[in-house]
């Protein structure tokens, strides 16, 4: 087991997954983030390929989840997938949702969070340099996991993933654990005015410390932080957010990356559930 920025990288039976042991510490949960080893797909998708309609025999992305829910604890039955598509729609997933996205036809689109209070139900969401967002309630028993893009970020899909979550469960966000998952660091997110723009405009945001002016006239745009400054605007405690540090685009070799491979790669998911009594 060897540490990565502020997770720790776990193998079994040849799977790679990463885990935050702030949140392991939190009994009662269990939750992974995906890497590219241990799977059957070749190539560009090699190995871990967790994306399906990208060029990947289902077959194999099939198989890369069973993998990879066998090796990190989770039953493969129990997957419930998002929809994503850059919008902030947040949806409370139920027992009727098992299997959806996997083993069963969606019913809903445009789903870029996940949010749930029943045991053994598996949220997933998916990434390939867009930022996770993981959120345990250990007072109510609940659960949120989100998929946040730029676009996603700067419409503060974290609030209102906190906000929901206070909806739908009671949550109280200062009993939250919180933690930013990998994602392209500003290291390697260079964006234009049209983004930053978009980052000037949110309030409470402190500037200087999430967008760095560039001679070029663009940016480096530092999400990890804009994240973590806008979940504790939501109420969160600082010392419950953790943020991974690992960058997708730095460790292509170990992380698909959407800009490190100019879109020719596979994809990595988050899971996240709430363990049966």
């Amino acid at each position: 087991m060897n540490s990565i920025g502020n997770m720790r990288l776990e193998q079994k039976d040849g799977v790679g997954f990463l885990t935050f042991p702030a949140l392991s510490e939190e009994l009662g949960f269990r939750h992974a983030f995906s890497t590219r080893l241990g799977g059957v797909s070749e190539g560009e998708f090699a190995a871990l390929n967790l994306s399906f309609g990208r060029g990947d025999p289902d077959e194999n992305v099939r198989e890369n989840y069973r993998r990879i829910s066998l090796a990190a604890g989770f039953d493969p039955q129990s997957l419930v997938f998002s929809a994503q598509d850059h919008h902030t729609v947040i949806r409370r997933v139920t027992e009727e949702d098992r299997g959806k996205g996997i083993r069963r036809k969606k019913d809903y689109q445009s789903v870029d969070g996940l949010i749930t209070d029943v045991p053994g139900l598996t949220l997933v969401t998916h990434y390939a340099d867009c930022v996770p967002l993981f959120f345990l309630d250990p007072v109510h028993k609940a659960i949120g996991l989100t998929h946040a893009g730029w676009r996603g970020t700067v419409s503060s899909i974290g609030p209102i993933t906190v906000k929901r979550m206070r909806e739908e469960f009671g949550t109280d966000p200062r009993d939250l654990k919180a933690a930013v998952g990998p994602s392209i660091g500003k290291c390697c997110y260079e964006v234009d005015d049209a983004v930053a723009d978009r980052v000037r405009a949110l309030s409470g945001i402190h500037l200087e410390q999430v967008l760095f002016p560039k001679e070029n006239g663009r940016y480096q745009l530092d999400l990890w932080e804009l994240n973590r400054q806008l979940l504790v605007g939501a109420g969160i405690p600082q010392t419950q957010i953790t943020v991974s540090g690992i960058c997708t685009c730095c460790h292509s070799d170990l992380l698909f990356s959407h800009r490190a491979t100019g879109g020719r790669r596979g994809g990595l998911a988050a899971f996240l559930e709430i363990l049966p009594e």
